[in-house]
């Protein structure tokens, strides 16, 4: 191994994919048991690694030295070889106060509120009083060391302005969660969440929703990730270099989740945008056929448009918990906002529009099978697709014309 990652569970890692960016040489992944740290530290097989969990306290007794950072943090994630001797460094501060300046969270004479008291806590809370927080206060289920309880932070710190989650609530695959709910702190002025599986938590949407600038842990990984190469190779990397890779990182975890009419040619779109990308599609209306073992009408027939509904948002929280897809919907897979909310962790959802004489009823939908329900659907549901999109694109020409407008006019 010549520079690589350390850990004990390695199978979501975004490691080596950041550092293939930075660097030639290769990155790997090394899986260790809790008693073969030692042995792969004293080895000397490397150059340089990173240092994940449970083991950045792990490796400091077999370290010929730690950085400042590290030591005040109590922690370590990067080791260096030099001249034979190991040395450690903390790169985790600094892509969190990159991430924390890059949502324009000013900490300075401000209370900051960090919610866990693991090893990324201690890392939160150095970079805040670091960057001149009024306090920095720890939050934990149970009160101990210098934390305080849930109850206690909305009740005692109720002018809180930055807001920091570093437990795992929210992380794949328990996305639904959320540590805390953020209308307890009615000052905030930005959240940051280390969490970056799914790239966007419940906790980072709620925020969103508020107007809360408030951003995941891909960046902070990103950041963090370039420091380290920084260490292991002895150079700096341009200032842009960690936006540049969390944008390239984002456009390929990011599923591109089509929504809108009956009719209004998701499906057509989705394979059109497959030619293009090479990205895996898929339909969600196919897939709870295939679920049900029965077309669509037949359950609407059979079983009813609730049952439906459920099977829908069952096909929804599987397909939306992996990355890197196009995702058709059907008509009314927004009407239910935990359907919204799933496409949203992952996906950047785009209302598909149809001029309305194009919109054509037919047998194969049970709510549309007619010009007149076709009518009143859109009515009913054209505000709740605006709200739901994260943007609009008219399909007017052919299918791949409408896929090409949303690769061309995707956010850099």
């Amino acid at each position: 191994m010549i520079y690589g990652l350390i850990g004990e569970h390695l199978g979501h890692s975004f490691s080596a994919e950041i550092h293939a960016r930075l660097g030639e040489e290769p990155y790997e992944l090394k899986e260790l048991p809790p008693d073969g740290v030692e042995a792969f530290l004293r080895s000397g097989d490397f150059r340089g690694i990173n240092v994940t969990i449970p083991y950045k306290q792990t490796v400091i007794p077999f370290l010929d030295g730690i950085s400042e950072t590290a030591r005040a943090i109590g922690a370590v994630n990067t080791i260096v070889r030099r001249d034979g001797k190991l040395f450690g460094d903390n790169t985790d501060a600094a892509g969190l106060t990159m991430l924390l300046a890059r949502i324009g969270a000013e900490l300075k004479g401000k209370k900051v509120l960090i919610l866990g008291t693991g090893g990324t806590s201690k890392t939160a809370k150095y970079a805040a009083e670091t960057l001149g927080a009024a306090e920095a206060i720890r939050v934990s289920r149970t009160a101990r060391e210098d934390a305080v309880t849930y109850e206690e932070a909305a009740d005692r710190y109720r002018d809180a302005r930055i807001l920091i989650n570093t437990t795992p609530c929210g992380m794949y695959p328990h996305g639904e969660d959320c540590p805390v709910d953020i209308g307890n702190w009615p000052e905030l002025e930005a959240v940051a969440d280390a969490v970056y599986n799914p790239l966007r938590t419940n906790l980072i949407l709620n925020a969103r929703e508020r107007g809360i600038p408030a951003e995941g842990g891909l960046f902070m990984l990103t950041a963090q990730a370039v420091r380290a190469a920084e260490l292991f190779r002895g150079t700096e990397y341009p200032p842009e270099t960690a936006e540049r890779i969390f944008r390239e990182l984002l456009q390929e975890k990011e599923n591109t989740v089509l929504i809108g009419m009956p009719g209004s040619g998701k499906s057509t779109v989705s394979t059109a945008l497959q030619r293009l990308t090479g990205r895996p599609a898929v339909d969600t209306d196919a897939l709870i056929e295939e679920k049900a073992g029965k077309t669509i009408p037949e359950i609407f027939r059979e079983d009813g448009e609730k049952h439906f509904r459920d099977l829908e948002s069952e096909v929804i929280a599987e397909v939306s918990a992996r990355g890197g897809q196009i995702i058709a919907t059907g008509g009314g897979a927004v009407l239910r906002e935990e359907n919204v909310r799933a496409l949203k962790r992952n996906g950047r959802l785009v209302l598909l529009e149809r001029p309305m004489e194009e919109l054509i009823p037919t047998a194969d939908r049970p709510l549309a099978d007619t010009q007149e329900k076709m009518d009143r659907l859109r009515r009913e549901r054209e505000p709740v697709y605006r709200a739901a999109a994260d943007c609009t694109v008219w399909l007017r020409g052919t299918p791949e014309e409408a896929a090409r407008e949303m690769i061309e006019n995707r956010p850099d």
